[in-house]
């Protein structure tokens, strides 16, 4: 599995309107296990985005799928920045079920 997990910053006072932009059109991403979208309570604009994917290739290929790509367009000017990004190797969790020759 492959997961990212990243911190974005919506230009203030419009981290609800990012946080919809995120959330549409999930239903079309072939590979995706998990995609959560959070918001940090300690900062009234940030959000953080949690991801698994069944692996890399998968990742690449959303960001191709047209809703994907719209919303990116979409969401691009509500983001003041983007940080504290990591790339992580899930090993499995609830709803994730265990990777592919485990369990």
């Amino acid at each position: 599995m492959y997961g990212l997990i990243g911190k974005m910053t919506a230009t203030a006072g419009r981290r609800d309107e990012l946080t919809a932009i995120l959330l549409e059109g999930l239903g079309r991403m072939p590979g995706c296990l998990s995609y959560v979208v959070a918001h940090d309570p300690q900062d009234a604009d940030a959000i953080w985005v949690t991801e698994v994917w069944t692996d890399e290739a998968a990742h690449r290929a959303s960001l191709q799928v047209p809703e994907v790509k719209g919303a990116i367009q979409k969401g691009l000017p509500l983001i003041a920045s983007f940080s504290d990004a990591v790339t992580t190797t899930p090993v499995g969790g609830v709803g994730l079920g265990a990777p592919a020759g485990h369990g």
